[in-house]
């Protein structure tokens, strides 16, 4: 009986582990990080992931905010938006659960110095944070796998994540509304942090934006 007992205790604490590690990425979080690195093809881009449910199991990524597409590796402007994002996080009953950036180089998905770093601050502050690399080569209009490559926080190393953890629910339907807003010009609604520092009367927090991205993934259009 005490070794049936320690078996099933066994298999529960797994089980728990495998719902920790899973994350699911909203169609607005993706939508807005792929409109973000195709609005700056040349440029290496960055932001931050948001959740609206922040447990300490599963993480759904519900928004994200686009930061630089310029100077990533600066220290003071990361910073200023790092504290503006975070109070307004307080304000919003949102969380900081991660990072994302695509690089300027498409055919190179790898972390940076800079991602790793900044991945790692917020690690500190959320211990199931996720790093989400953007994968250029399968940006492409005609590409039929998320194109994106993700990686977890495990004793202090930031390492692959099973992409059977990885969650992106309609995906079909996702992938629409992004080669949609893209063909339409819509686009450039986005606003990252870096257009905003040039111009403080742009909302970074891309109100608009998700609007038109929630209207286009409503049921009433045949989405989600």
């Amino acid at each position: 009986m005490w070794l049936l007992k320690k078996y099933d205790l066994f298999w529960k604490d797994q089980r728990k582990q495998s719902k920790m590690s899973e994350v699911e990425l909203s169609c607005l979080a993706y939508v807005k990080m792929f409109l973000h690195a195709s609005t700056f093809p040349r440029c290496s881009v960055n932001g931050l992931l948001l959740s609206s449910d922040p447990t300490e199991g599963a993480v759904c990524v519900t928004d994200c905010v686009p930061l630089l597409h310029s100077h990533l590796p600066l220290a003071l402007i990361t910073q200023l938006a790092l504290t503006q994002v975070d109070v307004w996080c307080a304000q919003t009953q949102q969380r900081i659960v991660g990072y994302y950036q695509a690089n300027a180089c498409l055919s190179d998905s790898s972390p940076t110095p800079c991602a790793l770093k900044i991945a790692d601050k917020i690690a500190e502050q959320f211990s199931n944070a996720v790093l989400l690399m953007m994968d250029g080569r399968k940006m492409s209009p005609g590409y039929r796998v998320p194109p994106i490559v993700m990686y977890e926080h495990k004793d202090t190393r930031w390492t692959l994540k099973d992409k059977h953890t990885i969650m992106l629910r309609q995906w079909e339907e996702t992938r629409s509304i992004a080669n949609q807003l893209l063909n339409s010009c819509d686009h450039a609604l986005l606003v990252d942090f870096d257009s905003h520092l040039d111009d403080i009367t742009k909302d970074w927090t891309n109100q608009k934006l998700n609007a038109k991205i929630m209207e286009l993934a409503s049921p009433a259009n045949g989405n989600m």
